[in-house]
């Protein structure tokens, strides 16, 4: 009896590891929006309706927090005014006048999402709420987030303020990319002063799943009435990280718990491009020598499925020849790597020595002179004759 139990437990394993693993689908999770994204290469990895506008609630800080970032100092001390003091919603009860450096400011709006810090360092930035929502747009043009909007740096309901959850995971992927960015999502608590009291202020994180996820490591947590529960996170496993979205999620932790879970199964990093490797020789025209050898310059990961590795393709593009001089380290084409008709990366292809251009005076008197040697030649053997 005991060994029928051992045998049938045993082809039960054998059966369900070899079943196939099968994505998440969207109807298993709670969002109206949701996406997760490789921040290596910026590859969807799920998707549900993340092309659709919707309103962003506190997420929006993320773009306000890199701003603050890029075009401040986080010595710079500022001040509180009027109108960041009373803003409505969430608070760090910043009072008028009072003094913080741009620092905590950023740390009050990433880990506690004061309201008041947001607009204090819109104010700084931009000179105004409205001057500082337009460079927020703007950014987002740049970083690709094109389907994108911004009226305010917190977040408050308002027309015209709204985003995708693609738009979202590729302003979050763009600012994890910054240090300092990186280091204040994934703190806990922060303690930051407090002028008019005894105490200082203690920032916590509302971000659970800093706690309830390992690998979890950012990003930000929203709310509204008319946005519902908004949510983006980060999480690392094996150095590999991945954002994902949800946007009006009433089951977020659940939803992001079960898409990093999906990810994470699902797919493997692997290397598509390795460093300094050969590709191929082109000719050289007026150098002294003739031929030179080009080889990447850098490598590159991408996450993939099991067996996905021959849907990806490497394409080059370089002249058929080159001219001297050629300095060592000259890039002279490039490696694209391709999944499913997406180029996912550029690798510069580039010359591992230097190639002296011909001395011109020389070669023309060796070509004079072999050209007199010939008539001679010809014109000796005529008298001859």
């Amino acid at each position: 009896m005991y060994k029928k139990a051992v045998l049938f437990l045993i082809m039960g394993l054998i059966f369900f590891s070899a079943m196939p693993s099968y994505a998440l689908h969207e109807s298993n999770i709670s969002a109206t929006s949701a996406i997760v994204m490789d921040t290596i290469t910026g590859r969807v990895l799920f998707e549900k309706n993340a092309h659709q506008k919707r309103t962003m609630a506190s997420t929006t800080k993320i773009m306000t927090g890199i701003l603050a970032l890029e075009k401040g100092e986080l010595t710079d001390i500022v001040t509180t005014s009027r109108n960041a003091a009373y803003v409505e919603g969430s608070s760090i009860w910043l009072e008028e006048g009072e003094k913080q450096t741009l620092e905590d400011l950023i740390y009050a709006v990433l880990l506690s999402s004061g309201n008041d810090a947001a607009i204090v360092i819109a104010e700084h930035i931009g000179g105004s709420v409205e001057g500082f929502a337009d460079i927020m747009t703007q950014k987002a043009r740049e970083i690709g987030a094109i389907n994108t909007s911004f009226k305010n740096p917190h977040g408050l309901d308002e027309e015209g303020h709204y985003t995708t959850a693609y738009d979202l995971a590729l302003i979050t992927r763009y600012a994890l990319q910054h240090e300092k960015f990186a280091k204040i999502v994934k703190t806990k608590k922060k303690k930051i002063p407090w002028e008019s009291s005894e105490w200082d202020r203690l920032l916590k994180n509302h971000n659970k799943l800093l706690h309830l996820y390992e690998g979890c490591d950012g990003v930000k947590t929203g709310f509204t009435k008319k946005s519902g529960r908004c949510l983006v996170s980060s999480a690392t496993r094996d150095g590999w990280q991945i954002v994902a979205v949800t946007l009006n999620a009433p089951n977020d932790w659940e939803d992001h718990k079960k898409m990093f879970d999906d990810s994470f199964k699902r797919y493997t990093v692997t290397k598509v491009v390795e460093n300094n490797k050969y590709v191929k020789t082109l000719p050289v025209a007026e150098g002294k020598q003739n031929r030179i050898a080009l080889y990447t310059c850098g490598e590159f990961y991408m996450p993939l499925q099991e067996n996905e590795l021959t849907n990806v393709h490497i394409t080059h593009e370089m002249p058929s020849s080159v001219e001297a001089p050629i300095r060592q380290g000259q890039q002279i084409g490039s490696v694209n790597v391709l999944l499913d008709d997406t180029i996912y990366t550029e690798i510069p292809l580039i010359t591992n020595q230097f190639i002296e251009r011909k001395d011109l005076k020389l070669a023309y008197a060796k070509i004079m002179r072999n050209w007199l040697m010939l008539f001679r030649n010809r014109y000796f053997f005529r008298i001859w004759d």
